[in-house]
């Protein structure tokens, strides 16, 4: 019996192989799972397949969202006409292929951001949005402030704190996203919900605009003096604080200046009126140089930051 059985087991393993020819392709944080049904493709039409995949869905990845998923099944067959491309799953039309291999990159963006509501790219003065939505239902007015906050904002950012910030931001709206906003890169991804139950905090912008603007990586300085800075710049440079009802709480001893966003923020205006004006830039620089320790609140205030945070309980008054 197993005399018998074993060549029948290696003959359907070998027709199987034959009819459904299977390739994986990796690239940075990328798989390409391609699936070839019935046919071969040769070694010119395969890279130009591969070349577009990892120019498009890359592209594609980012302005979705980091849990778009990075490995993808690419299937080639005629049981499918054109091309069908979404997350996770593509499938092209192998007659298709062989007629339009120069036109792959460009249709393959297109069907991947079919799924989107709307993208849009907008420029002024040197500067440029992409703004992505995936919520059909979002105010139309809201997105016009965020684009108009992001151009009165953002420039002045860039021109006060750091020159070589990217003039390239990519804005995305997300109904799955479930918190607030989050900065990664060039592009700040916004949730939907909160947007839609918060529609005058257009300021969001200006404090996910700022921790591009921040760009200091890994390992630069605690979270809580990224965050503060971050809010700092928004109680300095915000469009629409009041209109948000978004201010500085009032000092209270429970508070460290370690609870970041408002209360740290609330400390560093404080630090710029009674200590030293412009510390906030220079703190900057020191994080985005990777030059920051906790020696740097003495060197540059003649204070270590506890004895200023002493000072500060003492008189907070801003």
């Amino acid at each position: 019996m197993k005399k018998f059985l074993l060549p029948v087991i290696m003959l359907t393993l070998t027709l199987n192989a034959s009819a459904q020819d299977l390739e994986t392709i990796k690239k940075d944080r990328y798989t390409l799972n391609i699936i070839n049904k019935n046919d071969q493709l040769d070694t010119k039409l395969k890279k130009s397949l591969t070349d577009a995949f990892f120019v498009a869905y890359p592209a594609f990845a980012r302005a979705d969202g980091y849990r778009t998923k990075r490995e993808v099944d690419l299937e080639i067959s005629n049981e499918t006409p054109g091309i069908s491309a979404a997350e996770g799953k593509i499938t092209i039309n192998r007659d298709w292929l062989k007629q339009h291999p120069e036109n792959l990159e460009k249709t393959l963006r297109y069907e991947l951001s079919r799924h989107w509501v709307s993208a849009d790219t907008i420029k002024k003065k040197g500067y440029e949005l992409v703004f992505i939505s995936k919520d059909p239902n979002l105010d139309q007015q809201v997105k016009q402030k965020l684009i108009d906050t992001y151009f009165k904002i953002y420039p002045v950012l860039v021109k006060t704190y750091n020159k070589k910030s990217t003039k390239e931001v990519l804005f995305v709206v997300d109904t799955a996203y479930k918190a607030v906003a989050e900065a990664s890169g060039g592009r700040i991804l916004f949730s939907a919900g909160y947007m839609k139950a918060h529609p005058t905090d257009i300021d969001v912008v200006t404090h996910e605009t700022m921790h591009i603007v921040q760009g200091y990586g890994y390992s630069a300085g605690p979270v809580w003096l990224t965050e503060g800075i971050a809010d700092y710049i928004r109680y300095k440079h915000g469009v629409d604080n009041v209109g948000s009802k978004w201010s500085l709480p009032d000092f209270n001893n429970q508070q460290s200046y370690t609870n970041s966003y408002r209360i740290t923020a609330r400390f560093f205006a404080w630090i710029e009126k009674n200590e030293k004006p412009g510390l906030i830039k220079q703190l900057d620089q020191e994080l985005r140089a990777h030059t920051y320790n906790n020696g740097s609140w003495k060197t540059l205030t003649g204070k270590t930051i506890d004895e200023l945070w002493t000072a500060y309980a003492q008189n907070p008054v801003i």
